[in-house]
């Protein structure tokens, strides 16, 4: 492994985000071989030498590209109009070749920065798209770990549907840092929770059921008891364990707003303030205009419902700035009114966003 960490170490330490006077524990979703840049937007442009590129700022504040490899240009994504720019820098940074290989790591450490400087507390890590192939994706793991290690002591989420691939990440873990958070373990996954006692680590359990996805708030809260229940019968303490919910598109069913925060609210009387209730709180946007406006204002309703920590992009929806939103503003009641439930097929929404009557 070669040093990532000769000239930055990206910590504040003691910053902690606080959301009506209560602690909120990020979990920062960017480090995620899912994410992707639009071609069609700002970032996607030609470097000098006339190769399309990702652009982005360096950590001395110089313009860089990040070139798009013909490998990509071949998936179905690209053509689709999206760029998966995270496993660009991931491949580049591991394949040891320059420019590229620098380059890669620049990448990946102004995303950690970006996110540090925005008070994530958990650096969420997921490479199961890097590849298909078992060994290849515990190889990017294993190498991903150790790399934001260098570059960061802020503790990591290690996330993939595959234990295989956590326990790869785990292995290499250095958590003297803090412990990591093991994301995620479920009732059809039970062998996970085994592997956050062996490792020390804290951990996400879902609401999902054996056989597939809740569909109410009571599905949501007997699956996350059952796996509460399971967390507890191996040692795992009441404060260490994260409860997602599982929150769907709103575009799908205007009810999804609904059973999330009812699943919430019952969660956390059930409980009290030692869980903490977590989530992906941007799936609620998925294939939506205004995606931000969506999931600033789902946020506020998350923790008004009572979750305290959320996986989300801590830079385009800061926690803080989301709360000090005018709640009297049209795009704001606009939004309220479909996350729960009042605009059926979100059409009042959809219109205002035509109109150009929505921010965000």
């Amino acid at each position: 492994m070669r040093s990532f960490f000769t000239h930055y170490s990206l910590r504040i330490r003691g910053v902690k985000m606080q959301l009506n006077g209560q602690d909120f524990i990020i979990i920062g979703e960017n480090v995620h071989t899912t994410r992707v840049v639009r071609r069609s937007g700002k970032l996607v442009t030609n470097n000098p030498d006339g190769i399309e590129s990702v652009r982005y700022l360096g950590m001395n504040k110089k313009r860089r590209y990040l070139v798009i490899p013909e490998s990509i240009k071949k998936s179905q994504e690209y053509e689709e109009g999206r760029v998966k720019h995270v496993i660009i820098a991931v491949q580049a940074a591991m394949s040891g070749e320059e420019p590229h290989a620098s380059e890669g790591v620049e990448y990946i450490r102004k995303i950690v920065q970006r996110q540090v400087d925005s008070s994530t507390d958990f650096l969420d890590v997921n490479v199961d798209e890097i590849s298909w192939r078992l060994e290849e994706q515990k190889e990017a793991m294993r190498w991903l770990v150790q790399a934001l290690q260098q570059m960061t002591d802020i503790p990591l989420s290690i996330d993939s549907s595959n234990s295989e691939i956590i326990a790869a990440g785990l292995e290499v873990y250095d958590s003297s840092v803090g412990r990591a958070l093991l994301n995620s373990a479920s009732l059809e996954r039970l062998d996970a929770l085994d592997l956050a006692t062996q490792h020390n680590t804290k951990v996400m359990v879902t609401a999902a059921s054996e056989s597939g996805m809740p569909q109410t708030p009571e599905e949501r809260v007997t699956n996350a008891s059952r796996m509460v229940d399971a967390a507890h019968d191996r040692g795992i303490a009441t404060e260490d364990i994260f409860i997602d919910p599982l929150f769907f598109p709103i575009g799908v069913d205007t009810e999804n707003g609904n059973h999330a925060f009812e699943a919430i609210r019952q969660l956390r009387e059930k409980y009290g303030p030692a869980i903490h209730i977590s989530g992906g709180f941007s799936n609620v946007s998925f294939q939506m205009p205004s995606r931000r406006l969506i999931n600033d204002v789902f946020m506020i309703l998350a923790v008004d419902a009572g979750a305290d920590s959320g996986i989300i992009d801590p830079v385009t929806n800061n926690p803080q700035k989301a709360l000090a939103v005018d709640r009297r503003s049209k795009a704001y009641q606009l939004t309220e009114d479909m996350l729960l439930g009042k605009d059926r097929f979100c059409r009042t929404f959809l219109r205002a966003y035509r109109k150009g009557e929505l921010e965000g």
